[in-house]
């Protein structure tokens, strides 16, 4: 039996932490089985991951358009809890 590599730190003291984030994989479980399947304690984000995300996927498309709609700044945008 293969063990997981990334379970295995846990024995050294070490936590797992993701440097991604993105909506879908919170929606789609994906996030949820890192945890359960790697080990996955920690989530770290910051403005670039978060452009990534929304760059790179279409998952945050309609409440763009919709805070655009609303005449929302940039700025504004950002603060806003989707």
């Amino acid at each position: 039996m293969n063990k997981n590599p990334l379970l295995g730190l846990e024995a050294f003291g070490q936590s797992v932490w993701l440097d991604y984030l993105r909506r879908n994989a919170l929606d789609n479980g994906e996030i949820q089985g890192l945890i359960e399947q790697d080990g996955v304690s920690g989530l770290t984000s910051n403005p670039s991951i978060f452009e990534k995300a929304i760059a790179g996927s279409h998952d945050y498309d309609n409440d763009i358009r919709t805070l655009a709609m609303e005449d929302k700044s940039i700025a504004e945008m950002y603060q806003t809890s989707l």
